[in-house]
């Protein structure tokens, strides 16, 4: 084993955490919950390492040493290729460098845990035989949660990190904004900032760069997504076919998208292709958290497979990345933001139709089972618009017998800075 490795990392490590700023406090956090294994999973780029980082400096607050703390980031190409053994060895010279550790609680990070080949294994016997906590992080939903089913069984759970939220946003731009809206000043001061989310994005780095330059990162992220997470661990051939499926769906967020329909539209331009084929690139693509697709609500599985799912973004910025500056879509892009919120409360989402076939934007169910309606209107200045939404939301609310939300821009962003909580 190369021991002379090991120094250099914990060297850097303790560097790096002797620089170390906080940032901004994110509004997620690793579970309470005791003797469990604690995972962090979202896309790449979406500050999983920096929300390490800031665990590992919570604990230096509580005056445990870096010497119990063991740290490596498995997207470091000193490491590569990282196997079982080679991890192994690395935690077997930690221990030998701090002979006290033996008896002691110890810490645990380990990030982008997907790149270890048959990492459970090895987690599961540590965490049953050593005094630490673990913290991993991972860039694929589906590859993590199948080997923590099958192998950690129950040891662990799971906490999902995104971009930043508006709020989050707000506070790495600094602004601040009154509890109450008094006036059209502070609602056009709040309009401006939510604008400018929706142009911009939450990805970290990505903030307050140039639009050019901005949409050339986040297009940079989509293609590290494309060749790590999709192309290399599935051994997909067709990159031109996964590039397009990927571009059109970031294009066209709030919108149905059919399997049947892209198919023919493949088979239009000359791709080769099945719709099974389709079917597993989704599947894919929403591992890697760069689009998600949500279902119509029905007690019949039949339906709820037979109807289109609507499509959303990672992040409102990352889909404008892939608009023309003509073409915002700015009630989409809104109503993207709003299927985030949800995500972030943990909740489960649909769209439904009514018996008319009206639309409702979202019904989510949350962590306790209970029901929620949500129709999502970017621009309510017509009486043909409120007509239309409140049609659907009120059929809706009759047909599920639960009371619905209409949510526009100032409504969120009153409820937003007020102590009850919109969503």
């Amino acid at each position: 084993m190369n021991n002379s490795l090991f120094q250099d990392l914990r060297e850097e490590f303790q560097q790096e955490m002797a620089l170390f700023k906080e940032g901004i406090p994110r509004e997620t956090t690793f579970s309470a919950i005791p003797n469990k294994i604690k995972v962090a999973i979202g896309m790449r780029r979406t500050g999983k390492t920096h929300f390490l980082l800031q665990k590992i400096h919570s604990l230096q607050k509580k005056n445990i040493p870096l010497s119990r703390v063991f740290y490596l980031n498995f997207e470091d190409d000193r490491l590569l290729p990282i196997t079982q053994e080679k991890l192994r060895n690395f935690i077997n010279e930690f221990y030998s460098l701090y002979p006290e550790n033996h008896e002691k609680m110890c810490y645990f990070f380990l990030d982008e845990i997907q790149n270890v080949e048959s990492w459970p294994i090895l987690i599961r016997r540590i965490f049953d035989s050593k005094q630490i906590e673990i913290y991993l992080t991972g860039s694929s939903a589906k590859l993590l949660s199948k080997e923590i089913a099958s192998s950690l069984r129950g040891r662990s759970v799971a906490t999902e990190i995104w971009p930043f939220s508006f709020s989050e946003y707000l506070l790495s731009q600094k602004k601040s904004v009154e509890n109450k809206i008094v006036g059209q000043a502070s609602k056009d001061k709040l309009m401006q900032n939510l604008l400018a989310y929706l142009d911009q994005g939450g990805f970290p780095e990505s903030i307050n760069l140039e639009a050019t330059d901005r949409n050339g990162l986040l297009q940079d992220y989509v293609n590290v997504v494309i060749f790590r997470d999709i192309i290399e661990r599935y051994g997909i051939t067709n990159i031109a076919l996964i590039k397009y499926m990927i571009k059109s769906l970031l294009m066209n967020v709030g919108t149905s998208f059919s399997v049947n329909k892209f198919f023919n539209d493949l088979k239009s331009q000359g791709f080769s292709v099945s719709k099974m084929t389709i079917y597993d690139y989704l599947s894919y693509i929403e591992d890697a958290y760069l689009v998600f697709t949500v279902p119509l609500y029905s007690e019949s599985i039949r339906k709820t497979n037979s109807n289109p799912r609507k499509i959303y973004a990672i992040d409102p910025g990352l889909a404008r990345a892939y608009t023309s500056s003509l073409s915002k879509n700015q009630g989409h892009l809104f109503e993207n933001l709003i299927y985030l919120d949800l995500r972030r409360k943990g909740h489960e989402i649909y769209y439904y139709l009514t018996q008319e076939r009206y639309e409702v934007d979202f019904l989510s169910k949350d962590r306790n089972g209970k029901l929620h309606l949500y129709q999502v209107v970017w621009d309510n200045s017509g009486a043909d618009t409120i007509e239309r939404e409140t049609r659907a939301l009120h059929a809706a609310e009759k047909e599920l017998g639960i009371k619905g939300q209409i949510i526009t821009p100032l409504d969120y962003l009153i409820t937003l800075y007020s102590t009850t909580q919109m969503l």
